[in-house]
């Protein structure tokens, strides 16, 4: 397997789940673990940039190892698509601020679709212009320049009318998401050697993450319990895997059958990492938070952000504790 693959694939892996991390986080915050330190604050901000930083990757290796062009345009390729997908997502967030105007009537569902239509801009057009990788990074860009002007407007932080929308844009597509992806795996013709070998790796990689996550966060004003558990945090792994898995298994079509054969074992290590990290990190997170967090009696209001009457579909989680600190299946 050469270098291109493997960046491929840990670019893909590498990739922490928003979809399980953030409302495992939210729960918590509002119960008050952690929110001392701003510790669920900080994981999901980090996830965030994580997220990014893997499509990004992904996107550029991708272009790079399906492209003929010269040498010189493959070095270049990574920083321009880069710089580009940064450049178009703050240009599009700015713009967002001023069209619609806020006191037009239908900003809401204008600024949804100006949202909507710079993600898809941004993703489509960088892979009609060959540099796949600025196409993921100015989705995330735009969204985050968008929220910040927004926010200088009076919108709330985290639970605005936008937001909400692209809540059940996602409770929509993500069984389709992955259900497509798992459709293309047949059991039946999985080799058990390959299986518990894509299964090592994704163990190794796990444990050797958690143990870099504490040790990286050593000098800062986390406890070892807090850096235990931001560690165990970053494990889970889904929507951006079931999003890149089926990317490279397209690519490769009309390709080798050795190419084929690569491209359904990314898929299958993609599938694994869902079936196993998924769960098990929500799981996780929900119980060690109130072990290994301190709790504030009093949970601080973020500066800028009041929370609203309606709650936010971001509170669903698989947990509910009650204030003795037993867990109750909702």
């Amino acid at each position: 397997m050469n270098d291109r693959r493997l960046l491929l694939i840990s670019s893909i892996i590498s990739a922490v789940s928003p979809a399980v991390v953030v409302p495992c986080l939210f729960r918590l915050r509002t119960k008050g673990y952690g929110v001392s330190k701003g510790i669920p604050t900080l994981i999901i901000a980090v996830s965030g940039i994580d997220d990014a930083t893997s499509v990004a990757v992904f996107g550029i290796v991708h272009s790079l190892m399906f492209t003929e062009e010269s040498l010189t345009y493959e070095i270049l390729q990574g920083p321009l698509s880069i710089a580009g997908g940064i450049a178009f997502g703050i240009f599009w967030g700015v713009l967002s601020k001023y069209v619609p105007e806020k006191n037009d009537p239908y900003v809401v569902p204008l600024r949804i679709l100006m949202l909507l239509g710079g993600g898809l801009i941004s993703v489509l057009g960088s892979e009609c212009l060959g540099f796949g990788g600025a196409g993921p990074l100015g989705c995330v860009s735009a969204a985050f320049v968008s929220l910040l002007c927004w926010s200088q407007q009076g919108w709330e932080i985290e639970d605005n009318p936008v937001a909400t929308a692209f809540e059940i844009f996602w409770m929509l597509f993500e069984p389709v998401l992955f259900g497509l992806t798992g459709t293309q795996i047949k059991i039946n013709e999985l080799e058990p050697h390959i299986v518990m070998l894509c299964f090592a790796c994704l163990v190794s990689g796990i444990v050797i993450r958690v143990i870099a996550t504490v040790f990286v966060a050593i000098g800062s004003q986390l406890n070892l319990k807090e850096k235990i558990f931001v560690a165990l945090s970053w494990m889970s792994k889904a929507s951006v895997q079931a999003a890149l898995g089926p990317v490279a298994l397209n690519s490769v079509r009309s390709g080798s059958d050795e190419q084929k054969g690569y491209a359904e074992m990314v898929l299958m290590m993609c599938v694994l990492s869902i079936l196993l990290t998924a769960p098990t990190g929500a799981i996780l997170i929900s119980l060690s938070g109130s072990r290994l967090l301190k709790k504030t009696l009093s949970p601080p209001i973020v500066e800028g952000w009041r929370r609203s009457a309606r709650p936010s579909l971001r509170d669903i989680t698989i947990i509910d504790e009650e204030e003795d600190g037993e867990g109750v299946a909702s």
